[in-house]
């Protein structure tokens, strides 16, 4: 009688021990299977950072092909929290920048601003770039490009305004502004606008970078300062390089508008600089 307890005792140990160790090997196949994929990656910090710096993380993982021409390696970094603003390095390829500066070169016009009262656009001193648009979904990069946009914000793609390709020529700029609304007009498509991402087309030998005046960092951390131009020694700046993205948020967590999200282009002093912009929205924006 105890014997044949004791068997069915033993019996079950086994069951559930053959169970759970099913369950591991299946997991393990799905992961294998997602990595496979690129539908998930595995963070690795970079070489030279300290164990527990998460300032960067470098992305070593097999992707579906999408896109033109090699990106290389892609990395996040983190730029700041106030505002919350990331750089995702080798965003795009070199093909893929001259790509949407060829679609975008036929049609440039001068750039204009949002008239805070009205709503409309405005011609204005504070910005002397050319720009245009592109539709949301013109072809299939530009569709690969909102994707990957999408991926990296964790925003639908529908959410998003078209891209908008910029070009400043020697002295142009965009002086500190909010790309959020502070008028009722361009807020009933798609709500406020939550996040930015800024997508560097070219390099740009001197001048032309990315500055938030308002940013609650020492300025003079980022290892590349003494590269920097007198304007972007102002506030927290990021320069210009091809194929890299700016991340940053214009709303905060609690969904309130985040001040320090204040930012402007410098002037370029040396070369020229191309940029895609795609605005971002709490919820979808019909195009």
């Amino acid at each position: 009688m105890a014997k044949g307890r004791y068997a069915r005792l033993h019996s079950r140990k086994l069951s559930t021990l053959t169970l759970v160790l099913s369950m591991l090997f299946v997991l393990s196949v799905f992961l294998l299977m997602l990595l496979a994929l690129g539908i998930f990656s595995l963070p690795i910090s970079t070489d030279d950072s300290p164990p527990n710096d998460l300032s960067s993380f470098r992305r070593r993982r097999f992707e579906r092909r999408e896109g033109i021409g090699e990106r290389g390696e892609q990395w996040t970094e983190i730029l700041a929290w106030e505002p919350r603003a990331f750089i995702y390095h080798n965003f795009l390829s070199k093909e893929e920048c001259e790509y949407l500066i060829s679609l975008a070169k036929p049609h440039m016009k001068k750039s204009t601003v949002v008239d805070s009262t009205t709503g409309q656009s405005k011609d204005s001193r504070v910005r002397t770039s050319s720009g245009m648009f592109l539709r949301r979904g013109r072809d299939k990069l530009v569709r690969d490009v909102e994707k990957r946009i999408a991926d990296f914000s964790f925003i639908p793609a529908d959410h998003g305004e078209g891209l908008q390709i910029l070009h400043y020529e020697l002295g142009q700029k965009y002086d500190p502004h909010f790309d959020y609304f502070l008028d009722e007009f361009n807020t009933k498509n798609g709500g406020q606008r939550i996040a930015t991402v800024l997508m560097y087309l070219s390099d740009v030998e001197e001048g032309g970078e990315t500055v938030f005046p308002a940013a609650n960092k020492n300025f003079s951390s980022v290892p590349w300062w003494d590269e920097l131009s007198e304007c972007a020694k102002e506030g927290l700046s990021v320069k210009p390089k091809r194929g890299d993205a700016l991340l940053f948020w214009s709303m905060r967590p609690d969904a309130s508008l985040d001040p320090s999200s204040l930012h402007g282009s410098c002037p370029v002093i040396r070369g020229n600089k191309w940029s895609a912009t795609k605005w971002m929205h709490v919820e979808e924006y019909k195009v």
